[in-house]
């Protein structure tokens, strides 16, 4: 086995998938409800009607507020513990269908399926990043948008990180070896030994990725938390002064 790609990567979130959504609610862990959905929410705006593709669904949180919001959605995951997951949390009234499968080469959906396809947090995730981009325009009807968040490439570098005083206060965000592509290990709060497997890739590398895979770009979001969520949670305050994710808004030309 090669430790350095996508099957090692579902390897590894099928080992924590029940430990790391253990604590999710309805809208997922903390940094998806305070920086992650808000934004999503408002780059995808109405879904009454439309087709929606959840992909890279997890325990499938995103996929029942799509639901929820008018959609009709289908899911797909390459890890099959958090499919089990997103299948024993949703009720099956909510009419979601849940696929296993590799964003890399989803063979089980035809041509121009869906109006909207949104992945949260995981073509980061991908060793084959382009080639599943590429499927993302192959699936969308002319006119369709895929949207998708990921670690925010300018600031999650190898050697990223705070840079603490001698009491441990934070004083600045440290960004180093940013052109060295490729794997990373990111650490897991509730495991010091085990570690999640992702793919640093330049701002440019997948701007250039989204061109080539005939999508254009309308736009790049940084999300950063509200008032009304730096009231609710104030230790959010520190995201004032770093982004950590970036979500691209692209469609596929009509």
């Amino acid at each position: 086995m090669n430790k350095w790609d996508t099957e090692e990567a579902i390897r590894r979130w099928d080992m924590h998938a029940e430990n790391f959504t253990a604590k999710y609610t309805e809208e997922g862990d903390r940094s998806r409800e305070v920086l992650l959905n808000p934004a999503l929410q408002a780059c995808m705006g109405p879904l009454g009607g439309k087709k929606v593709l959840d992909a890279g669904c997890g325990e499938g949180y995103l996929s029942r507020k799509m639901v929820k919001a008018g959609a009709s959605v289908e899911a797909v995951d390459y890890s099959i513990e958090m499919l089990r997951l997103a299948k024993e949390r949703t009720s099956s009234a909510l009419g979601i269908t849940y696929h296993h499968g590799n964003l890399e080469k989803l063979e089980m959906f035809g041509d121009q399926s869906f109006d909207l396809i949104v992945s949260n947090m995981v073509i980061q995730d991908l060793a084959q990043y382009e080639q599943a981009i590429a499927e993302m325009q192959r699936l969308l009807v002319p006119g369709g948008r895929f949207i998708f968040s990921i670690l925010h490439p300018c600031f999650q570098t190898p050697q990223s990180g705070w840079v603490k005083d001698e009491t441990g206060k934070k004083l600045y965000w440290k960004v180093d070896q940013y052109f060295n592509e490729g794997p990373l290990e990111q650490a897991i709060p509730y495991d010091q030994e085990e570690k999640f497997l992702y793919f640093h890739r330049t701002l440019g590398s997948y701007v250039q990725t989204i061109i080539e895979a005939g999508l254009l770009l309308e736009g790049m979001i940084e999300p950063k938390p509200s008032a009304e969520m730096l009231e609710k949670y104030p230790h959010f305050h520190e995201d004032l002064n770093v982004t950590h994710f970036l979500i691209f808004t692209t469609r596929r030309s009509g």
